[in-house]
């Protein structure tokens, strides 16, 4: 991914891919499990996708500790705004409280996320930066993958999308990635937001798909 600012040397050579869609009635979240270290494949089964609250998930593309803390930082602010307001953080909020850290930070935190979510606007995803931009939108892609990932999606996706099918592209756009970048790979992660709350599809039927 281009950066405006020059980051430090050890997190220079991340790589990944995500990928966010909205589809009828629900988004998708999928990613792929490969972390990487320059040439190194650090490990095989990393945690790309987050779950936030029972109607919000994130994806990560970048430094893996800078993700790990902001991700728990925002379970428990989503958390403690539902027990203070009585009800679920809606996933715009959580997308700008993610956007005003990131911009306080201005460049210190190398991340790039996706905010998928569900709540009474509908289904919606939105992608943010290292340094706080927020940009809404259909599909998306974040990661060293996501050139190949967007072709995917570009050339498939159409509004009003069933769930399995959007499933589907989603496990292709990250194959195609696994195919032709090499710091993408070893296992596919997907996970499904509606109004019936947070689900990560198992592990047999993303197979299926992507043996296809």
């Amino acid at each position: 991914m281009e950066h405006q600012m020059q980051p430090p040397a050890e997190v220079t050579k991340t790589g990944t891919t995500t990928v966010g869609l909205i589809a009828k009635d629900c988004v998708i979240l999928a990613s792929d499990q490969r972390a990487t270290m320059g040439y190194l494949i650090a490990n095989k089964t990393a945690k790309k996708i987050y779950k936030i609250s029972d109607s919000i998930g994130a994806t990560i593309a970048g430094s893996v500790a800078d993700a790990q803390a902001i991700m728990e930082l925002l379970k428990a602010e989503a958390k403690l705004f539902e027990i203070q307001r009585g009800r679920p953080m809606r996933v715009r909020a959580l997308t700008r409280l993610l956007s005003n850290i990131m911009f306080s930070a201005r460049g210190t935190y190398m991340l790039q996320c996706l905010v998928g979510g569900f709540d009474d606007e509908g289904p919606q995803v939105f992608y943010t930066d290292f340094i706080g931009s927020v940009l809404p939108d259909k599909y998306t892609s974040t990661g060293s993958g996501s050139p190949i990932a967007l072709g995917v999606l570009e050339a498939e996706y159409k509004d009003d999308l069933a769930k399995k099918k959007a499933i589907e592209l989603a496990v292709r756009a990250i194959a195609a990635a696994i195919e032709r970048d090499a710091a993408t790979g070893n296992s596919i992660l997907v996970s499904v937001i509606d109004k019936d709350g947070y689900k990560e599809v198992d592990k047999d039927v993303i197979t299926k798909i992507w043996k296809r």
